[in-house]
């Protein structure tokens, strides 16, 4: 089970766990785990605001934006900016894909758990 860890830390501790992460890149120990880490309060509380859109995704797995557009009852052009910002910050991916003929963006994530990681 591959799961995300979000967590709200200051510019010093998001740097530090980047450079572990790298070390263990290069010495092949990847996890199955993703960690997002925000160093601002605004980015955080944009994504703590979205996170049903992304609740949507892992269990509808819609075809296109449109197709979760109509999933979760909101505007497409709302819903592009909302997964933009999540395809931005590396929580999705965007494939292209051919639905009835047509090339559409499909959101696509690699996990199934979100884990809230907030030291005090």
């Amino acid at each position: 089970m591959k799961k995300l860890i979000v967590s709200l830390k200051n510019s010093s501790e998001v740097l530090s766990d980047f450079t572990k992460a790298l070390k263990n890149a290069k010495k092949s120990k990847l996890r199955s785990k993703y960690e997002i880490s925000f160093d601002n309060k605004r980015d955080f509380n944009r994504f703590i605001k979205n996170i049903d859109i992304l609740m949507y995704i892992i269990n509808s797995k819609p075809k296109s934006v449109y197709e979760l557009s109509k999933i979760c009852k909101k505007d497409v052009s709302n819903l592009n900016k909302i997964i933009n910002f999540f395809h931005s910050i590396g929580v999705i991916e965007i494939r292209k894909t051919k639905v009835a003929g047509r090339e559409v963006n499909t959101p696509i994530i690699d996990y199934d758990t979100i884990q809230f990681k907030l030291a005090a």
